[in-house]
């Protein structure tokens, strides 16, 4: 649901730090939407005797940007000031805190007088010398990899999951075309007060549940390589083993990290996501690291789609399959003829888990230095759905 541009606004956000023995990027995105209503927030010391944790998160926001704000600002506080967390009852205490949030949220005069009705989702996690604690309400998505592979992904809430779908229909409302009451597609959600209004139950037991799935996992120095944080604009378009692979792959050309989670939310454009898009990437000491075999792999791939994109653009416009007047005349339609006859060539070597989309806007410069009035395709329809139906 909702409305979309007529072509999407590219414009990132970014951020980086470095600390706690931890390094982070973060990477957003307004893509199609109209509005942008992703936040995020991102801390590598805690203050007082915490100095050696880190908290990150990421807010996917519906109906509005306001509930997504305020979580991304006063989230952790929350947490932090439970008395479960002065008895170091972390789990409990995470739990607790977005309880707390619920509900002292549902006081904001806004919210309170029905005027805003928007909901967020909420995944963030911390990160101990020793654990890291990942809370998800809703279907944003953290997944922590090893070696390449998604060892740990948070469950998205969704209104069809059997327990999910309980809760609903014991609140009196209906499970329908996968949402609850035919609307509102997550089952977890901060905010979302219309759904909060059944007198006889508690917070956890609304239509809509403000309550997070907590799960703790414990350090391996020697294994752990990154953390993902992303909104289901990421995840609609990817699955966990993709873009733990692709991020893998990605860690060996740089360790730029700004630079990762801006190929990825692109890659995800390419691909065909509609949505906001909001990454955050944590990068434990184990990641890999750049080495020249990769980078000049990646250089030699480079190479040859120059090479075979070349053959296909000269062929084609010289009446080869695919092309005639109609291609010569519309450079986009003679591009996404291109890029199709392209998607189904076999090339070696791609990134995995980013495929062809991963390297789309290096087709799409080379495009343009034969027919430089050629538009990004990011900005077509045709071409994502050629991405997203070959990757």
């Amino acid at each position: 649901m909702g409305a979309f541009l007529n072509k999407p606004e590219t414009k990132k956000y970014n951020e980086s730090g470095e600390g706690n023995g931890l390094r982070y990027g973060v990477a957003s995105m307004q893509g199609w939407r109209v509005e942008m209503e992703d936040a995020h927030h991102a801390q590598l010391t805690l203050n007082g005797t915490l100095s050696d944790w880190s908290y990150f998160a990421v807010f996917d926001g519906h109906a509005g940007a306001r509930v997504s704000a305020h979580c991304a600002d006063n989230l952790l506080e929350c947490i932090l000031q439970t008395d479960e967390f002065r008895r170091e009852e972390i789990a409990e205490a995470i739990r607790a805190g977005f309880l707390d949030l619920d509900k002292k949220m549902r006081e904001l005069p806004e919210l309170s007088n029905g005027e805003e009705k928007s909901g967020s989702t909420a995944v963030c996690a911390f990160v101990s010398p020793k654990q890291i604690y990942i809370a998800n309400c809703g279907d944003s998505r953290a997944v922590l990899a090893r070696n390449g592979l998604p060892i740990f992904a948070t469950r998205d809430h969704k209104p069809e999951l059997p327990s999910e779908k309980s809760r609903i229909v014991k609140a009196g409302g209906s499970v329908m075309i996968q949402r609850v009451n035919g609307s509102l597609a997550v089952s977890r959600a901060l905010g979302d007060y219309e759904y909060k209004k059944v007198l006889d139950r508690g917070p956890c037991e609304q239509l809509v549940s403000p309550e997070p799935e907590v799960s703790v996992h414990e350090r391996s120095e020697a294994e752990d390589e990154f953390l993902v944080l992303a909104c289901d604009g990421v995840w609609d378009v990817m699955s966990n083993e993709a873009l733990c692979a692709y991020v893998h792959s990605l860690l060996q050309l740089t360790n730029d990290l700004v630079a990762i989670t801006n190929q990825v939310i692109d890659t995800c454009l390419y691909k065909g996501s509609k949505d906001n898009m909001s990454i955050v990437l944590v990068v434990f000491p184990a990641a890999p690291k750049p080495n020249p075999e990769a980078q000049k792999a990646d250089r030699e791939l480079d190479e040859t789609l120059r090479q075979r994109l070349t053959a296909l653009i000269e062929s084609n416009a010289g009446g080869g399959a695919g092309g005639g007047a109609e291609a010569r005349d519309d450079p986009s339609c003679h591009f996404s003829c291109v890029l199709k006859q392209l998607l189904h060539e076999n090339i070696p070597g791609l990134p995995p888990g980013g495929g062809l989309a991963a390297k789309q806007a290096l087709l799409d410069k080379i495009y343009r230095e034969y027919y430089p009035d050629h538009k990004d395709s990011s900005e077509t329809f045709d071409c994502q759905t050629d991405m997203a139906d070959v990757n």
